[in-house]
Parts: structure tokens; sequence; C-alpha cells
């Protein structure tokens, strides 16, 4: 796993400069982490196929687990996992200028398979941004370990995250993940930052960027709130705001309030 095979990378996503980040936004294809990116990608190419059709049902026509040649917009599921949330994959038209080739998504165009439940909302389309089965599933599969997939998470289980030390999940870990998948489901096979029809780079870039936008500061933190529920369950980070106007929270406010007093005073 990438963890595993690049010493200091979790310190990056977790406490990295912004040049770090950039360094990380470039997914680590310099020499030194070629093969490290390397591993996730491979270990994501077959088991992708089984979280890509709901629950107890087949995919059809079949994918073959150890080529991609048939994915991206050549495939119905893939297609439709792939197809930019503006667009209606329903519509035959886009659907037909999509596999053709005749429109062109640049890595900006965000899939719907980054939505919840694939289904975006125009109106307001922070809803179920990043929030979806399909992410945690292979963010459990990169950062913890592929067999916590089908498992509830717990405190007390030992993974990559336990080992690394891991306690949050960033913005930084959260867009690799999404570019993984990305990728994942496009039929290129050579991950490469000067491949325009996949292109990763650009799609990575746009995630990481938006999410450190100060101005989307708290939908952001909501979004990493509702991330450590699902991967950290146990830790301060998942821990909800107090509710306001509760009687914990008037014994807190009451609490500061005091301390700023003695503060003054002193």
């Amino acid at each position: 796993m990438l963890l595993d095979s690049y010493p200091g990378l979790l310190e990056q996503l977790k406490e990295g400069s912004e040049e770090e980040l950039l360094h990380i936004g470039e997914l680590k294809i310099g020499k030194g982490a070629a093969c490290a990116r390397r591993e996730d990608t491979k270990s994501l190419k077959p088991v992708i196929i089984d979280w890509i059709a709901l629950a107890g049902e087949a995919v059809v026509p079949p994918l073959p687990r150890n080529s991609k040649i048939s994915r991206g917009f050549n495939h119905p599921l893939t297609s439709h996992l792939l197809c930019p949330a503006e667009l209606d994959w329903d519509d035959a038209d886009t659907k037909q200028r999509l596999q053709s080739g005749e429109l062109v998504v640049s890595g900006d165009q965000w899939p719907l398979f980054v939505y919840a439940n694939e289904v975006y909302d125009p109106e307001d389309p922070w809803n179920g941004l990043l929030r979806s089965c399909f992410l945690v599933n292979v963010f459990r599969h990169v950062f913890t370990s592929p067999s916590s997939v089908d498992k509830e998470p717990k405190a007390t289980r030992a993974g990559n995250t336990r080992l690394h030390s891991m306690t949050t999940v960033t913005s930084a870990s959260v867009a690799y993940v999404a570019t993984q998948i990305h990728f994942a489901l496009c039929p290129s096979s050579v991950f490469s930052c000067t491949d325009m029809v996949t292109d990763s780079e650009t799609f990575y870039h746009s995630l990481l960027d938006f999410l450190e936008d100060p101005d989307e500061s708290r939908e952001v933190t909501e979004l990493l709130l509702w991330w450590n529920h699902q991967i950290f369950p146990m830790s301060s980070a998942a821990k909800q705001p107090l509710k306001a106007n509760s009687s914990l929270s008037k014994i807190c406010q009451k609490r500061a309030t005091l301390k700023d007093d003695d503060g003054g005073s002193a």
C-alpha cells in the first residue's frame, strides 16, 4: 500500500504545507513514489468491480477484473459513474457523444460517483458531495486495510491507519482516494499526468483546491466530521459540536466566561 511504501506520506497528508500538498497533488509520480502509487492503483483495479453494482446484483455485461479496456464510457455502469454531474446520462444524445469521444470531459468536471447515491442537486451542489459509500469503501481499502471494507469500523482494529498513527481524515486523503477511483473506472492502463483522457492531475487539483478554499471552510469542516464518523467513530475528530442552548453547552459557556473574567482580573 502507498502508506507502507512511502515513508512520510501520512504526515504530509495530515500536516503538510501548501508546497507539500501540491507535491502530493502530483500523485507522487516522481521516481521515489511511482512504485508506491502503483500499488494502490494495482490493488484497486480488480476490487473496484465489486463496488460498482448494487448489492446482490451482477455487473452486466460482465467486466474483466484484470483488464480496463471495457471500462470508462465503454460500459453502462462505469459510464454512469463517470458521467459529469451536470450532464444527464439518461439523455441519448449526451450518452452517444460521451461514448464516441465527441464530448471531451475535463478533470474539473466532477463525475456522479463523488455524490452520495450518484445524485447531484444543481440547486445545492454541496448536497451529498464526497459522501458516498463508494468513496468510503475505497478509503478503507487504501488507508486501513482491504479486509476492513465490509466491516464496521472499530477503535481496536489494527490496520494501516493505526500502524501509522492516522486518527483523522484529511482533505488531501479524500481527494487522493477520489482520484484513485476516477482512474480505476477509466480505461487507461497507465497512470500519467500527461493523460488528457483521464486528466487525473486536473481532477485531483480541482478537488483539493476546492476543499482548501477558505470560503468553503464551514462545509468542509462538516464534510470531514462526516468522514471521521465513518472511518474513526471513536476519535475526537468525529465528535459533533455541542447543541446550542443545551445544558452542557451553557455550562461550558459559563465556564469559559469565568475563565475570561479571571484572566482579565489577574
